[in-house]
């Protein structure tokens, strides 16, 4: 059971963790990827800051979970662990980041193209994303839920 001094700080860590990671990466493949504008890449981004917000903390525990279970294998611990994180980032991001677009006018075709796109780049995305958090949780003196 986390205290509440660690809770506010483990909630801190991981909304500080998405905000960031998730505004560079996402106005990567959606100007470079899936052809949207700059002013539509920027909107996007800004509409995402306050629901990264929101989703910080449960997806933090969310990937926590991912992370638990293939700790529970002895072989192969490391392929496991980016595994798990690849799937609990595409899993949990992919919808979201599909409603943040639609919410800024991105037409369906550009939707579905930044979506795969993202699901795609995820596979290196969602471990890097893992290894990042686990980055900002250490300088925020936290450790995961696990």
């Amino acid at each position: 059971m986390l205290s509440p001094v660690s809770y506010w700080r483990s909630a801190a860590a991981d909304t500080f963790a998405l905000v960031v990671y998730c505004f560079i990466a996402g106005m990567a493949i959606e100007i470079l990827v899936s052809g949207m504008s700059f002013h539509q890449s920027l909107s996007s981004r800004l509409v995402s800051i306050p629901v990264n917000i929101l989703i910080a903390w449960p997806y933090g525990c969310y990937r926590d979970l991912f992370i638990r279970l293939a700790k529970r294998f002895q072989h192969r611990q490391w392929l496991l662990r980016n595994l798990a994180d690849l799937l609990a980032y595409v899993s949990f991001q992919s919808p979201v980041y599909a409603a943040i677009l639609w919410s800024v006018g991105a037409d369906g075709q550009q939707i579905m193209t930044a979506v795969a796109g993202n699901a795609v780049v995820s596979m290196a995305m969602g471990v890097a994303y893992g290894y990042f958090l686990e980055y900002c949780r250490k300088l925020f003196r936290v450790t995961g839920y696990v």
